[in-house]
């Protein structure tokens, strides 16, 4: 089952003192890269729900916003008056001295630290950790769907991709005993042309000899069998239970290789066609592969 690196979920959890919603996005990257960010306070969290992500995800740069609102009335609340005074000091310099300038007390209450819950508190981590698990939980359950989604998407993509490779293979390999031949073909006229000129004469055994090293030089059959090897390992892989990108990543370098050497030593115009179009196939592969954990 291929799956996707990239993807969104989110997750809410509340009880009657505490709203826990969670957001996270994940895109491509060669390792697993966790970036937590919960709301002021809770910075204890971080590590719980890190260990929480990297127990189900691999590999992906993943993205968590954590936000944790308590729910409490306006008299369960602190007002830190020296810090709002602060905050108003500050305001009133900006504006220039101008002590008559209203000053938008609403903001002021909505700044770090004005308002106060005094059941914040470190201590209570290990009460409000439950309802951040099932949030948390929550968003990578909705992350691993969509992962999954796409993931499907890009499997029936690439066997796509992985059909053409064949079918452009198959008309290498069609061609192939035909390059040979034409070689023959056109050294024997050469040869001829030269003798008439000359009056020499050629070994029909020399002649064939010549088109045995040309044949031998030309020859694609081994990397013909190693490409055709890896489209089936390819698609092992694909069909496997567990998403394996690496490996994919691996088999999509050695098919690469495989069709520069048969472009490299298959000296002909339509065999060279044949191998731009796999190598332009490969390299949609190769840009799918780097989003599959």
């Amino acid at each position: 089952m291929l799956l996707s690196m990239t993807g969104h979920g989110e997750g809410v959890a509340s009880t009657a003192e505490l709203h826990v919603a969670t957001e996270i996005r994940s895109i491509n990257n060669r390792f697993l890269k966790v970036q937590v960010r919960c709301s002021e306070g809770y910075g204890l969290l971080d590590p719980r729900i890190e260990e929480l992500v990297r127990q189900q995800l691999k590999r992906g740069t993943v993205n968590l916003n954590v936000r944790l609102v308590r729910l409490v009335s306006p008299s369960d609340m602190l007002l830190n008056e020296p810090l709002l005074r602060r905050y108003v000091e500050v305001a009133r310099k900006f504006a220039g001295g101008d002590d008559n300038r209203a000053v938008n007390v609403e903001t002021l209450m909505g700044l770090p630290g004005v308002l106060e819950d005094p059941q914040h508190r470190q201590s209570d981590i290990d009460t409000v950790w439950p309802i951040v698990e099932s949030s948390v939980t929550q968003a990578l359950a909705a992350l691993a769907q969509m992962r999954s989604r796409e993931g499907a998407t890009m499997a029936d993509d690439m066997l796509a991709n992985l059909s053409q490779i064949e079918e452009q293979l198959d008309l290498i390999l069609a061609r192939a005993p035909q390059v040979v031949e034409q070689y023959r073909t056109r050294l024997l006229d050469r040869l001829q042309k030269l003798l008439a000129e000359h009056g020499a004469d050629v070994a029909p055994s020399e002649l064939v000899r010549e088109v045995g090293l040309f044949a031998d030089r030309t020859d694609i059959s081994e990397e013909a069998v190693r490409l055709r090897s890896h489209l089936g390992q390819f698609r092992e892989y694909l069909e496997a239970p567990e998403s394996n990108g690496r490996k994919l990543e691996f088999v999509t370098q050695e098919m690469h290789r495989e069709t520069n050497t048969i472009g490299s030593k298959a000296n002909d115009v339509e065999i060279a066609r044949c191998v731009v179009e796999i190598k332009t196939t490969i390299e949609r592969i190769r840009e799918m592969v780097q989003n599959v954990e």
